[in-house]
Parts: C-alpha cells; sequence; structure tokens
C-alpha cells in the first residue's frame, strides 16, 4: 500500500502516528476556523490531555462532551484518549431530564459543554438539574466551551495553562499505559424505544472499524471528506474522523447540518467524499441554488440511517457527482459498521441491499423465535460476530446479556436476508413488523412503492392498533415542494402492486419526520400523531 493507514493501535496513538508520519498535511479544515495539520492538531490535543490531568481527570473517569460540530470536540476526541478518560458522547437534540439521566446513568466526573443549539440553552437546562449544585452525585466538574463562562465553569481556555503543570513524560507514562481493548467511548444508544443505554467501545472496536471502512471507501491522504454528520453519534466519530484520519485523509467539518452550507464547503475546499443520512441528500439537492455549486470534486461517501431509494440514489450519484456512493449499515453497538455496498456496485445493489459483511467480520440470520441459524435467502434475525462487538452496554448486565449471546453474537433486532453473491437486504426491525391479521408485514417494501410516487419525497409506514385485525398499515408521506396528491391516491398507488394485505388503510401526509439528532426516524411518535389524529376526526 502506497499510503498510510492505521489499526490496532489506540486512539490517542493514531493521532500521534499521523503526525509523525504526515505532519505537515491538512488534518481538519473548519469553514472561516482553524485549520490544524496534523502535527498541529497532536500539539493541540496534548495540551489539552496535560490541562485535562491537571484539573484531575482520571484514567476512567467518564467525561460527557454535550456540544455541536465544534473543533474542541475532535481535539477533546484525542486528548481524553490519550489520558484514558472516556469520552460519553452526548446528543444535541436532549433535554434536561435527558442529559440528567445521561449524566447519572454514565456516573460522569466531568462535563464539557456549550451555550446551547437551536432551541435548547444547555446552561439553562443543566441550572435545572442543579448540576452545579452537587444533585448530580459524581459530577465533580464543568467545562465551558465559548466566550464568558458562566460562574461555576471552568472556561475551556484555562487548560492550556493548567497544562505547564504536568509535563510530557507525565502524559506519555499516561499514554503508554492504555491498551487497544480498554473503553475509551461510551455512546447512548439513540432511544427510538425505552431508556438509552450506554455503548462501551474501545479502541480497537472502533480504530479498525473507521479503517475498514475507509478501506471500502478508497481512502488516501488526498480525500477530503466533507463531515456534516453529528460527531456524537458513530457515524461522525468513527465513520468520519476515524474513517478518515486512519488513512490520513482531511476533515473538512460543518458544525450543525446546513443544506447549502455543506454545499459550500465541497465547493471552496474541493471535497472527494461526503456523508449523510438520505434526508440530508435530499435537503442539499432541494437547495434552492443547488446550481451554483462546483460538486464535480466529489466521488464518493456513505448513505446510512435509513436505506435510499433507487429514485434518490441516481440523483446523487449523477447530480452530486458521486458515482461511488456507498451504503453502510450497522449500530453503535457494533462501532457501528457490519455491511457496505462495494464502490462498484450497481443501483439496485445499492438502492435495495445494505452491502457485503466487512472484511474479517461474521454475520448469520437466525430465526428470532429459536436461534436456529436460518438457509441462504431466508429472513430471520441478523447476527453479527467480530472484533467490532462493544464491550456491553454500561451498568446494565442483563440488556448485554439480552444483545450479545453466550458465543459471543451480537443480536441486532434487525429483519434480514442474504442472498448468493453475499449481499445482505434489511427488511426491517423484528420489533417494526406490523402483524395485520396473522400476516407478517414489513414497513420497507410499502415505503419503496410510496417512494415511487412522482409527488413523493419520502415515506415511512408503520402500524397503527384495529379493532379487526388486531394492526392496520399506516403511512406518513412528505411531498415534493409544489406537489399535491390525496391519501386515496397514495392507497389506489399501493393497490397498484402489492398484496392486499400490505395495502396502507390510512395515508396522512406531513412537511417533516420526528427524528433522533442521529438522523433515525422515530416511527413510535408517527405513530402516536397519527392515533391522535384518528382519534380526533
Amino acid at each position: 500500500m502506497d499510503h498510510p493507514s492505521y489499526r490496532d493501535v489506540t486512539v490517542g496513538a493514531l493521532l500521534t502516528r499521523l503526525a509523525r508520519e504526515l505532519p505537515d498535511h491538512e488534518a481538519l479544515v473548519y469553514a472561516n476556523g482553524p485549520r490544524f495539520t496534523f502535527e498541529r492538531l497532536e500539539q493541540e490535543a496534548r495540551t489539552m490531555a496535560r490541562g485535562l490531568m491537571a484539573c484531575g481527570v482520571e484514567r476512567g473517569e467518564r467525561v460527557v462532551l454535550w456540544a455541536t460540530n465544534v473543533p474542541e470536540w475532535i481535539v477533546l476526541q484525542f486528548a481524553l484518549a490519550k489520558i484514558g478518560a472516556i469520552l460519553v458522547t452526548a446528543n444535541t437534540s436532549l433535554r434536561s431530564k435527558d442529559i440528567d439521566y445521561l449524566l447519572r446513568q454514565s456516573e460522569a466526573a466531568t462535563l464539557v459543554t456549550i451555550r446551547g443549539f437551536r432551541d435548547v440553552d444547555y446552561i439553562g437546562a443543566l441550572t435545572e438539574i442543579g448540576a452545579l449544585g452537587g444533585a448530580v452525585p459524581a459530577l465533580k466538574r464543568l467545562i465551558y466551551i465559548g466566550g464568558d463562562a458562566p460562574a461555576g465553569y471552568l472556561p475551556y481556555e484555562t487548560l492550556r495553562s493548567a497544562a505547564a503543570a504536568i509535563s510530557d513524560g507525565d502524559l506519555d507514562r499516561r499514554s503508554g499505559s492504555i491498551a487497544v481493548d480498554d473503553v475509551i467511548n461510551m455512546q447512548y444508544t439513540s432511544g427510538t424505544t425505552g431508556f438509552p443505554k450506554g455503548v462501551m467501545l474501545t479502541s480497537r472496536n472502533i480504530v479498525n472499524n473507521g479503517h475498514a471502512l475507509g478501506s471500502m471507501l478508497g481512502y488516501a491522504p488526498a480525500d477530503r471528506l466533507c463531515l456534516c454528520v453529528p460527531l456524537f453519534h458513530c457515524f461522525g466519530c468513527v465513520i468520519g474522523v476515524l474513517g478518515a484520519f486512519t488513512h490520513g485523509a482531511t476533515l473538512c467539518v460543518v458544525e450543525a447540518f446546513d443544506a447549502r452550507r455543506v454545499l459550500e464547503l465541497i465547493h471552496a475546499e474541493r471535497c472527494t467524499a461526503l456523508y449523510g443520512v438520505p434526508t440530508m441528500f435530499i435537503a442539499e439537492l432541494e437547495c434552492s441554488d443547488f446550481n451554483r455549486y462546483n460538486l464535480t470534486s466529489l466521488r464518493t461517501g456513505v448513505m446510512a440511517g435509513a436505506l435510499c431509494p433507487e429514485p434518490l440514489m441516481r440523483r446523487v450519484m449523477t447530480d452530486m457527482h458521486l458515482p461511488e456512493i456507498t451504503i453502510a449499515y450497522g449500530m453503535t453497538e457494533s462501532s457501528p459498521g457490519i455491511t457496505m455496498t462495494p464502490r462498484d456496485s450497481t443501483i439496485a445493489q445499492r438502492s435495495q441491499t445494505v452491502g457485503v459483511v466487512l472484511p474479517e467480520l461474521a454475520v448469520k440470520i437466525v430465526d428470532p423465535a429459536t436461534g436456529t441459524q436460518q438457509p441462504q435467502g431466508a429472513r430471520g434475525e441478523l447476527c453479527c460476530l467480530g472484533y467490532n462487538v462493544m464491550k456491553g452496554y454500561y451498568n446494565n448486565p442483563e440488556a448485554t446479556r439480552a444483545a450479545i449471546d453466550a458465543d459471543g453474537w451480537l443480536h441486532t433486532g434487525d429483519e434480514a436476508s442474504i442472498d448468493d453473491e453475499g449481499f445482505v437486504r434489511i427488511t426491517g426491525r423484528i420489533k417494526d413488523l406490523i402483524i395485520r391479521g396473522g400476516e407478517n408485514v414489513a414497513p420497507k417494501e410499502i415505503e419503496d412503492r410510496l417512494r415511487e410516487h412522482p409527488a413523493v419525497s419520502d415515506a415511512y409506514v408503520y402500524g397503527i392498533p384495529d379493532a379487526f385485525f388486531g394492526e392496520a398499515v399506516a403511512g406518513a408521506v412528505r411531498l415534493k415542494p409544489g406537489a399535491n396528491a390525496t391519501s386515496e391516491e397514495m392507497i389506489a398507488w399501493c393497490a397498484g402492486t402489492l398484496a392486499k394485505f400490505k395495502v396502507p388503510k390510512h395515508v396522512r401526509f406531513v412537511t417533516d419526520f420526528p427524528m433522533t439528532a442521529s438522523g433515525k426516524i422515530q416511527k413510535y411518535k408517527l405513530r402516536e400523531e397519527h392515533q391522535r389524529e384518528l382519534s380526533l376526526s
């Protein structure tokens, strides 16, 4: 291989290696903001690591980072790794009760935060839960990113002066004691259902998974990734930061998703790769001045979080100049990648499958009721085995045992099948299946049909209670700008090609879909909203 690639190293050592081997190569770029070479980023991460040590941050301590994609986020990802502290990522859309739960469940001693994001006032939320007044048991210190730190918060910049108390030798001794199988990162599952659980991930989990995904994308130091997905999610901090850095590629970061800002950054920085969930790509394509931007530098990227409808895939490949766009599939518990479409896959493979199993991982399909392995082509629960499987859920042995069986297989909860070429098809969540009069109905097939309608921008299907069938098929549809359609039209459209039991009984129109900050659609909210509307009508 003619360019560096790194695996089986700790997150902290990865940056040290890059600084030594590609010192002057651009590592991190912000529009109208700082630019770091690998050497400068390493020096900054070391300074902040020493500052955190001086403030008393211990090895193994949970440090919650509640912030948008600010430059300090990536600096802290490496600084905390260098001192063996565990980075706990916090969703940018959390409310006071959510951050209270996360701080308590993770037993975090340190919280690093910004003023707030969109309509959420982080400082107000933290005041409300008594974060400063000792109401959160383990919490010892609060660090503030930004000017004019609120009373009781340590300004982030003071870590720089505090660093003088810790020598480079002290830091190196601490870093040298950290192993690749130590927990380095905790991410809380999206919470599309129930209470979020803290997923414990190691350097081996996330560095090796980032490396595998970057290899599939053909990354080299000449690549420049436009990163506009949130860093608090595996898509951002693993597939993004570590996917690029394990191959010496440059990150061009957008602080919070905005379609126009993404297009501007690709244009200005000549980005070669772009990530997003399907709704982000739709927003970029629908941007009113889309044609002003030169996207011809783009080559590859990742779409994840939901399957990509074929018409959208065609537009992304042609209008956005992404001939090598890939689909990745996985979950936080698998670090996150399990499968990915090769860069030369057909449009059908990219829009109907989630690709092939990543190198060194094993996958099997089992009957969810009995656990017996299913024959090729049959549907069942997808299970994964390999270096990418999490250590477990923090302080939740019961949930860990339910997710990882005695032989080490991670049970994903996703229904899937594998074809004779090794391509994996996800047919739904085991729990998402609609059971209508004893028939199992997977929402995906119906969603695909709705999305084929010329007036439809996007659609999601779910079950709602029905007195006769137990559950009825229902759908929420977002129309393209300026388009018109009726519920009856949508139902008739589905009836044209789908079996009778799969045709939606109810279709409602929405302007947007409820989703987690990491871009996952919250079908339970769609279900609740729909039931509320039906009960009022």
